[in-house]
Formats: structure tokens, C-alpha cells, sequence
């Protein structure tokens, strides 16, 4: 499936090194199930100019990734540049039990470690980010696309299976893309990807799943039904609820 420009880390790259970041950025689209498995990368023309960066550039990172097991280039009339990152990731995450059990084999309390004060700083970041992203979304005239969108990736967010932390992710990614902020989408994208690692291997506890999907229905019912104090408040509960999880497990 060919993905267009408005994934929300499709923006502008600034400072720093040009071609690191882009590799970032790609990255991070991939990690956080933005483009997934199978997806073609927009055409290069397009991508270099969404992030602003030289085609020179935008091939190199290409280059590198490919070389990393990430993409792959193919030729011909259906050809482009394909993700190829995951098969083998999903395969492992089907055997963590649904019960409990670390994803991937990945010790959270060294990841949270390793994080350091960057752990707090982000749940912090992320209780001021996305009740506010929910509350805007509420606030605005959403477009039939929009609404199916909310509705899918809820949908997607309800699956057990190995792909639930993406799909998770995702729903997040579509509520602050409903806001109409690009800068709060990116932003959003940000923080799901600084947390992402530690939130997928931590143990997955079945009625934590359910207080989740409890509250993503509430989240999405409210901005579906125009309600910005509402989604606001539900959003507040979810992001406190994880956090007290991860702290809560970490402690």
C-alpha cells in the first residue's frame, strides 16, 4: 500500500545533521506503525520536499535503511521504496503471553533506566499534550474521513493480538491528527515513540487491556460527539492510568 505525505513525522527537518535526522524520522514512522510492512514510501520528489530536505540526502537515509534491514527498492512500473521492518518483530511479540510477560525479551526497568529523568519528563509532556489534542479534536467540524478513521483505528486499537501496541499507538497518532495541528500530531508522534519501547515491554495485564479499551471508547465517543471537556477528561485518565502502571511495575 502506497502512503501519502501526512504522516505527522513527514515534517520539516531543522538543525542538526540532515541526514540523521532523516534516518530518525523514518524510523520513527516505522516504529510507531505509521508506515507498516508491505507500505510503499511516498515518491522521493514529494518526501524530500515534506521534509525539506535534498533528494541526495533523502537517498542516503534511504541507502542506510535499506542496508539496516528496513526498506527495501524496487523496480519496475509497481516499484519504490517498501518497509520490510517487522515480520520477524511480530513473530516474536505473538509468543508473549496475553497474561503477563515482557515483550521482545527487553528488560523495562534497564529501558527506564536508561531513560533516566527523560521518563518523567515525557509522562509529564504527554498529560499536557494529548487531553488537549483530544479536546481539540472534540472542538472541530471533523470530516466523514476523519470520523472513519477515529472509528477504525479504535477498532484496530480493541485486537489482543501481536500487533496491539502498534495499533494502540496508531489510535493515538489518528486522535491527534483529528485536532487539525500538524505541530500537536508531530509532537504526539514524538512522545508515543520516546515511551513506545517501555510501554511494549512491560508485562501486558488482561484487565489493564480492558480499563484501555474502556477508556479509548470514551476518549473517541466524546470527540465523535463533540464533546471537548469530555474528551479532555477521559484522555487525562488514560494518560494517568498508564503512567501509574509503568511507575507502578518500575517502582
Amino acid at each position: 500500500m502506497a502512503v501519502g505525505v501526512d504522516v505527522p513525522v513527514w515534517r520539516p527537518v531543522r538543525g542538526g545533521n540532515a541526514f540523521e535526522i532523516t534516518v530518525a524520522r523514518l524510523v520513527q514512522a516505522i516504529k510507531l506503525g505509521m508506515v507498516v510492512d508491505g507500505d510503499r514510501l511516498p515518491p522521493e520528489r514529494e518526501l524530500a520536499e515534506r521534509l525539506q530536505v535534498s533528494r541526495v540526502t533523502l537517498r542516503e537515509a534511504i541507502a542506510a535503511l535499506r542496508d539496516a534491514g528496513y526498506l527495501e527498492s524496487r523496480r519496475g512500473r509497481s516499484g519504490g521504496t517498501f518497509v520490510v521492518y517487522g515480520r520477524e518483530a511480530l513473530a516474536g511479540a505473538g509468543s508473549a503471553s496475553v497474561a503477563g510477560g515482557a515483550h521482545a525479551g527487553e528488560d523495562p526497568a534497564e529501558l527506564a533506566k536508561q531513560m533516566g529523568p527523560a521518563l518523567h519528563d515525557a509522562l509529564d509532556f504527554r498529560r499536557v499534550l494529548e487531553p488537549g489534542a483530544a479536546a481539540l479534536a472534540a472542538s472541530r467540524t471533523l470530516s466523514a474521513a476523519d470520523r472513519q478513521r477515529l472509528v477504525s483505528a479504535l477498532a484496530a486499537a480493541r485486537d489482543r493480538g501481536p500487533t496491539r501496541r502498534v495499533n494502540d499507538s496508531r489510535l493515538h497518532l489518528a486522535i491527534a491528527a483529528a485536532s487539525g495541528s500538524p505541530s500537536l500530531a508531530a509532537s504526539v508522534a514524538d512522545v508515543q515513540l520516546t515511551l513506545d519501547r517501555l510501554l511494549a515491554a512491560i508485562p501486558v495485564i488482561r484487565r489493564n487491556l480492558d480499563h484501555s479499551d474502556a477508556q479509548h471508547d470514551r476518549i473517541v465517543d466524546a470527540i465523535l460527539h463533540g464533546d471537548a471537556v469530555a474528551a479532555r477528561a477521559a484522555m487525562e485518565e488514560h494518560c494517568d492510568g498508564t503512567a501509574e502502571l509503568l511507575l507502578g511495575l518500575l517502582g
